[in-house]
């Protein structure tokens, strides 16, 4: 397995708009310091050669701090950065096609909305699996809605580490106990924080929480339930 849960466990998605003058790298640099194992670079209005570079400044701050740099899409700056890997959309270049490209030692996450797509990606070589949107989400306009069950049988019925995503922040995390997701995806709840150190604290303690908790019913419709 080239990526694991605890990698996965606190999952930040870049966001720009929310740094107020701050630079993308003091800011990663800080979160991780602070929790955040795993970054995925994402800045849709970045032109290739912004992108580009952003993704080399953060690579030796995620290396130093042992952290996956994931780049969202685009393989060719996946491979002239170094990151790790990439995570692809269902409308992205699918995920055989990109392990061609990319070989055997890179990560290669997958977004599922359901179990058939979460298996199919599977199937074809995705490493883990990003699901959502559990909460809605200002980030992306084109979410597709996941509820809560959905993600619990898409967990039950793959193997791979699985990343929940799409508005989560420190009031409805805990919605996600028992599902048996092994990662919590951030954006706004870590990018917009007036203190991100102390948010990513927060944040981490909640996904370790969240994610380490196991039971095996069904869960719904009395989520996060305790074991007698």
């Amino acid at each position: 397995m080239k990526i694991t849960g605890e990698q996965l466990r606190l999952y930040a998605v870049t966001d720009r708009s929310w740094l107020k003058g701050r630079t993308l790298e003091s800011t990663v640099e800080e979160l991780l310091a602070a929790g955040v194992t795993c970054v995925q670079l994402r800045e849709k209005n970045a032109s290739p050669a912004e992108f580009l570079a952003m993704a080399k400044a953060l690579r030796p701050i995620c290396t130093y701090y042992r952290a996956p740099l994931i780049i969202n899409d685009d393989l060719t700056v996946a491979q002239l950065s170094g990151a790790d890997g990439v995570h692809l959309g269902q409308s992205d270049l699918p995920t055989d096609e990109a392990r061609k490209i990319l070989g055997p030692d890179k990560i290669i996450g997958m977004t599922a909305h359901n179990v058939t797509e979460a298996v199919h990606a599977k199937m074809k070589g995705a490493d883990y699996l990003g699901c959502g949107a559990l909460f809605g989400t200002t980030t992306k306009s084109d979410t597709v809605p996941l509820d809560r069950p959905e993600l619990w049988r898409i967990c039950k019925a793959v193997d791979i580490p699985v990343v929940a995503i799409g508005g989560i922040n420190a009031q409805n995390a805990p919605l996600l106990i028992g599902t048996g997701i092994q990662g919590l995806a951030v954006v706004s709840a870590l990018f917009a924080a007036a203190d991100k150190t102390a948010a990513a604290r927060q944040m981490r303690e909640l996904a370790d929480r969240v994610c380490l908790y196991r039971e095996d019913p069904f869960l719904p419709p009395s989520y996060g339930r305790r074991k007698r």
